[in-house]
């Protein structure tokens, strides 16, 4: 009989996505089950994997505090319930508020913890259940903000990146054009969708591109009907499923610093400019940016002091596909040399098996 296994994760594709990549790479070998919020589900087709919710409420809200914490007791208990009613052997914690309740409760039973860290700068969710947990899988022996007291708990693995990116060879890029992705989330972003664009429509009047832009629902019109009235040869999308055949077809990528889109990019050897979000907490999407930028694979855009000339100069230069861009090209070749699912997965199930 299978040793059973409990994924959780929820809220940002920077959680989630890693939790399903778990979940494929170890249901061969366990019986998995994946809990997650709400927001967590548009991240993965829920007919393919056995999934419960755990609405875990935040808690950066001072006037409901209160309500929030009583919640999360109530949410501990329904999850004291769900590990004992499924026998579950071990947690596998992606991190973030989501993960509280059920690793409490997985602490009260004795459960077996892994903590899942797919950015450069340990989290703090997962900081705090460090010294509950067996092990903490990551990227890099160089985790910012890890205590050294808990280096022997480190495991490093390739980026966790999901099994159709690895399948994508089929989808080639269609025409010549520089071809430039802007991955701005399906939120989208401010400086994605009121600067970039407009810097775009500039250059392409002295080169010939094609934009494919991710943008939010409100957004899309608006963009399509801008690149279209400017003759720009343009793909206008939201969240989408079949982002890797769309990253196939692109020649730079524009984005964020999230530690998955920053995986898949590397996978797919598409150098990057990225610009982190200023916001993030602990300023992990700068730090997940320099691990790539220390190795010459992107260059690196401060968004509070992003300067639209530069900009598009940058784009320009990068556009003729020599020196800088064909370097880091290469870097990341070399990067991802032996980079596959499959020597991934005999990575996790080596450390997973240990005892």
């Amino acid at each position: 009989m299978k040793k059973k296994i409990l994924i959780s994760t929820g809220g940002s594709g920077g959680h989630v996505l890693p939790a399903i990549t778990i979940y494929d790479h170890l249901k061969s070998s366990y019986d998995i089950i994946i809990s997650t919020d709400l927001r967590g589900f548009k991240y993965f087709e829920k007919e393919n994997y056995k999934s419960i919710v755990i609405n875990t409420p935040k808690l950066n809200n001072l006037i409901f505090f209160p309500f929030a914490i009583l919640k999360v007791f109530f949410l501990t208990i329904k999850s004291l319930i769900i590990l004992k009613r499924e026998n579950i052997s071990i947690l596998i914690s992606t991190g973030g508020y989501m993960s509280l309740p059920i690793c409490l409760a997985a602490k009260v039973l004795s459960i077996k913890i892994f903590l899942i860290e797919p950015n450069m700068v340990l989290g703090r969710a997962n900081k705090f259940f460090l010294n509950f947990s067996q092990k903490l899988i990551c990227y890099s022996k160089n985790l910012i903000n890890l205590p050294k007291e808990f280096d022997q708990k480190i495991y490093t693995i390739k980026p966790l990146i999901r099994k159709k990116y690895y399948e994508s060879e089929i989808f080639k890029k269609k025409d010549n054009l520089f071809t430039i992705i802007i991955i701005g989330g399906s939120q989208g972003a401010k400086i994605f969708d009121k600067l970039i664009h407009e810097s775009l429509v500039k250059i392409a009047k002295k080169i010939s591109l094609k934009i494919i832009h991710q943008t939010s629902e409100k957004n899309i019109v608006l963009l399509k009907n801008f690149y279209s009235e400017n003759k720009v040869i343009n793909k206008v999308f939201t969240f989408d499923q079949n982002l890797n055949e769309l990253l196939q077809q692109s020649d730079l990528c524009i984005t964020r610093a999230g530690a998955s889109s920053l995986a898949e990019l590397s996978l797919f050897k598409i150098p990057f400019i990225a610009i982190p979000l200023p916001t993030s907490k602990d300023n992990h999407q700068y730090e997940n940016a320099k691990f790539y930028k220390d190795i010459d694979c992107c260059w690196i855009i401060d968004q509070n002091s992003f300067d639209k000339q530069k900009f598009e100069e940058l784009l320009i230069k990068i556009s003729n596909k020599k020196d800088e861009y064909l370097i880091k090209k290469n870097n990341l070749e070399k990067l991802n040399y032996q980079n596959t699912w499959n020597n991934v997965n005999q990575n996790l199930l080596k450390i997973f098996n240990e005892n």
